[in-house]
């Protein structure tokens, strides 16, 4: 008989995908805070049409998400990995020729699209290869190469377009992206299907996992309020006086994340999720009130703190409560419904968050995506009570 702590997690293949994985996100998230200010700097364009380019990204990725698991049944994970991932490639490395804003836009949206199938299908092959008595730990595990490339990627553009070019920069993420490629062609073959072969009409089941869905709309409102981090935060600290510390704000919250992931992962997986998820939201909420109310260098890093406790509990847990709701062999279909809410939720609060900035100033779009994190607390807390009286 098995032991469940002698299941290895961190096999050959499990540490290919982590690789592959964060060497997409590191583009993704340095992009999302370069691309604005090489809009506005160097091709002179509003602050509009900087925010355009997250928009069009995303949107192209959530249209295509959902057919994400039925491309994975139809061609397989890895092979869809790899075609995918050398596109995300080409498309990294066109950016240092594309110059007119126009193009940059289609290069977004074409991106977009590969960037949303190759992630459904490393996170789903990650799901098949982690032992499913630590599929809690093994998932937030998997799930902290996207949370690293939070920090990672924007502190490398970042640094890198201060200290020498945008050109430098883009040379350099797709030097990053050939590094993961050679950890993506050591990914193994996929395990063989049990289930029937795939057929190629399309039904709703094909577009999304109705078991995943209400912990998805969950990920979705959370999706929202941390939309007002990722989009806004270097706006809102130079306001603040504390723009030389947004890097520090990052590096505060990914050690947060790292050093607490061990624990959350292993109470996940013998106690529960809501033993996780909720003193997590709850830590989202109080470092958003502090965000908001921020008026030092202190209680702006402490803020960073508290939402790194809330995010790398909170998101990784979600993603594996959408892929524990269904069967194994629907992991693909789990993993693409949990994302194409999860994106949403950043596209449209990326998008109505700025508008409300605008009008009522940063302070009060802080104040209203904790909000937003209690609702997510309090749908999470429903459906929790359904899953008991159903047990």
């Amino acid at each position: 008989m098995h032991v469940n702590k002698k299941e290895p997690i961190w096999t050959k293949a499990f540490i290919s995908l982590f690789a592959t994985n964060f060497s997409i996100f590191i583009i993704f998230y340095g992009l999302v805070s370069a691309l604005p200010l090489y809009a506005t700097d160097i091709l002179s364009r509003s602050d509009e049409d900087a925010g355009l380019l997250m928009t069009i990204f995303l949107i192209s990725a959530i249209i295509v998400r959902p057919f994400s698991g039925k491309i994975l049944d139809l061609i397989g994970k890895r092979k869809v990995l790899w075609t995918t991932f050398f596109l995300y490639l080409l498309c990294t490395a066109l950016y240092y020729f594309v110059e007119p804003f126009e193009a940059l836009l289609v290069l977004r949206l074409v991106q977009g699209i590969f960037f949303s199938i190759a992630t459904t299908a490393s996170g789903s092959l990650a799901a098949d290869n982690i032992p499913v008595s630590r599929r809690g730990a093994g998932l937030g595990y998997f799930v902290m190469s996207t949370n690293l490339a939070v920090v990672v990627g924007p502190f490398i553009t970042l640094t890198i377009i201060q200290s020498f070019s945008y050109d430098a920069m883009f040379l350099t993420l797709t030097s990053l992206l050939i590094v993961g490629a050679v950890a993506a062609l050591m990914i193994p073959a996929d395990e063989k299907s049990t289930i029937p072969a795939a057929k190629t009409r399309l039904t709703w089941n094909d577009l999304f996992e109705k078991k995943a869905l209400p912990i998805a709309l969950n990920a979705c409102i959370v999706g929202f309020a941390y939309a007002s981090v990722l989009s806004y935060l270097s706006i809102y600290s130079q306001q603040k006086g504390v723009l030389h510390l947004t890097s520090s704000f990052f590096a505060i919250f990914a050690i947060v994340m790292l050093v607490t992931r061990p624990y959350t992962g292993r109470v996940f997986d013998e106690k529960g999720p809501k033993y996780i998820i909720i003193p997590g939201l709850l830590s989202f909420v109080i470092g958003l009130i502090l965000l908001a109310l921020m008026n030092s260098p202190f209680l702006f890093l402490l803020s960073g703190a508290f939402i790194g406790l809330g995010y790398g509990a909170v998101v990784p847990s979600f993603q594996t409560l959408a892929i524990q709701s269904t069967m194994h062999a629907r992991s693909g279909y789990a993993t693409a419904t949990f994302f194409t809410l999860f994106d949403t939720g950043l596209a449209v609060g990326s998008f109505i968050l700025g508008m409300i900035a605008t009008q009522f100033g940063y302070q009060n779009l802080y104040l209203l995506s904790s909000v937003f994190v209690i609702l997510a607390l309090i749908l999470f807390m429903g459906i929790q009570k359904k899953k008991d009286r159903l047990a």
